[in-house]
């Protein structure tokens, strides 16, 4: 269902991950896999809205989501911008893929079978060769959508026992502008950052750790900001 777009400079792209600890990769995908992957992401029910109270993750089902009230949902977008002025927060959707082989196989689940796909094959080899990391064998995954008032505030993915060697974004976003928000940014030191936009097919690399956010997408974007987003690791 997925095929790797056979006309990658691979080389190139490994010297700029080696150089700059980070790549995006326009057309990663070649085929109709990556409109499937789009199509399937708007249409679903599904979604999780997560966001964190302290070291807590809480998580509201869509049920949960329709029955709050006006004003549940005014007080708690306030108490989720009080946490984020001071320490870490994040609010947006998700759907897991479990991490378990025998699980993805038996799901019948077209972002299942792209997390199969960037685990092993010809994904898996492109993954090692671009990085340089020759013990990737693995790719945990979850489908994201920020709606306005979403964003994730600065980490840097280091999280002891998780063997995190690099985070990846596929991006499934076809139109998409600057001022809306949404933007992956890097932050490179204490007075400079550098960012990249939301777009369709493009995939970003970058090295674990590295310290990161994605700001808030802005009540002027019509769309939803699309992406599966995960880490590629070592087991063991």
């Amino acid at each position: 269902m997925f095929t790797l777009n056979s006309l990658l400079d691979r080389e190139k792209l490994r010297r700029q991950f080696q150089d700059e600890d980070r790549l995006s990769v326009e057309g990663f995908l070649s085929g109709n896999g990556v409109d499937a992957l789009f199509a399937n992401l708007r249409s679903r029910g599904d979604w999780m809205e997560i966001f964190n109270s302290g070291d807590k993750l809480i998580e509201l089902n869509p049920t949960a989501q329709q029955k709050l009230t006006d004003v549940q949902r005014n007080e708690l977008s306030r108490a989720i911008y009080a946490q984020a002025r001071e320490g870490f927060q994040y609010r947006y959707e998700t759907i897991r893929v479990p991490d378990e082989a025998e699980v993805r196989a038996a799901m019948d689940d077209v972002i299942v079978r792209f997390a199969e796909w960037i685990s092993g094959g010809e994904a898996h080899a492109f993954f090692r060769e671009i990085t340089g990391f020759n013990d990737i064998d693995f790719a945990d995954a979850q489908a994201t959508a920020y709606s306005p008032g979403h964003f994730l505030t600065g980490h840097d993915d280091d999280f002891p026992g998780k063997n995190r060697r690099a985070a990846y974004v596929f991006n499934l976003t076809p139109v998409w502008r600057t001022e809306w928000g949404g933007l992956l940014l890097f932050h490179d030191d204490a007075n400079a950052i550098s960012g990249l936009v939301p777009g369709f097919n493009r995939l970003n690399i970058f090295k674990v750790p590295q310290m990161h956010s994605v700001t808030e997408v802005t009540q002027s974007a019509p769309y939803r900001r699309y992406a599966i987003t995960g880490w590629l690791r070592k087991t063991g």
